[in-house]
């Protein structure tokens, strides 16, 4: 066997495992999303994040009860304060029903559809406006192990519930990583607390991070400031319609 033929088949790295991928998306994010790049697969992020949020709303469930959240959610909403005692009731009825369901398939669903708007959106931009080069699935991978904050939420989240009092616990806003947790909703802008919401640090460090992975995918092709700006400009769009579609309800 010639020395050419040896070089031929000598075995290409096989780069990153995936549990080195999980934990170095939060401690060498730049050398895991190149490797995410050259080879991108979803699937065990988005595993992870469905299970998660799975889990975190049986907590809630257990330990708290969908019943008693809406109750609460109520309470905050004055909108529900004007109405009678037995309308108020079938109101509450139909958004435990609702949330009972919605808490388990909404994980499974939701994230899946959510990753692939994302995807298309930042594909759109990066691709179309900003000439990165990238790929659909370079970028659902990216959008998938950027999502991984989220499990920290979940884990964070669960332990509050069994250390705060069922009553005072806030199924928007379980932790106090946002402006919006130090205000009060009933006499705030709802403009002002869903942009004040919107501002969290799991949202930002997810945001961060997606740029991150869009850099690393597009190399040259894309700074970083370009990155950013393909990620934060649809989530300020959606940030500003939330908060307005909050404001025309109040």
């Amino acid at each position: 066997m010639t020395p050419e033929n040896i070089q031929a088949v000598e075995p290409e790295p096989s780069g990153m495992s995936a549990v080195s991928r999980l934990t170095g998306v939060f401690f060498e994010p730049k050398k895991t999303f190149e490797d995410i790049a050259a080879r991108p697969s979803a699937l065990l992020p988005m595993i992870l994040v469905i299970v998660c949020a799975i889990v975190y709303s049986v907590t809630l469930s257990q330990h708290i009860g969908f019943d008693r959240l809406m109750r609460h959610q109520f309470e905050n909403n004055q909108r529900m304060q004007q109405m009678s005692p037995e309308q108020r009731e079938q109101a509450v009825g139909m958004a435990t029903k609702f949330a009972q369901v919605a808490a388990y398939v909404g994980p499974v669903i939701g994230v899946p559809i959510y990753y692939l708007i994302l995807s298309a959106l930042l594909l759109g931009i990066a691709g179309g406006i900003m000439s990165a080069g990238v790929k659909f699935k370079q970028v659902f991978a990216i959008v998938a192990y950027a999502g991984l904050p989220g499990v920290i939420f979940s884990i964070l989240a669960i332990a509050v519930v069994f250390l705060k009092n069922p009553d005072d616990f806030n199924m928007e806003n379980p932790l106090a990583f946002n402006p919006a947790a130090f205000m009060d909703p009933l006499t705030s802008s709802k403009f002002v607390y869903a942009i004040a919401s919107s501002i969290d640090l799991f949202a930002i460090w997810t945001l961060l991070l997606t740029a991150t992975g869009l850099k690393a995918a597009a190399g040259k092709k894309l700074s970083f400031g370009g990155a950013l700006f393909c990620v934060f400009l649809p989530w300020v769009i959606f940030t500003l319609i939330k908060a307005s579609l909050a404001g025309l309800r109040s």
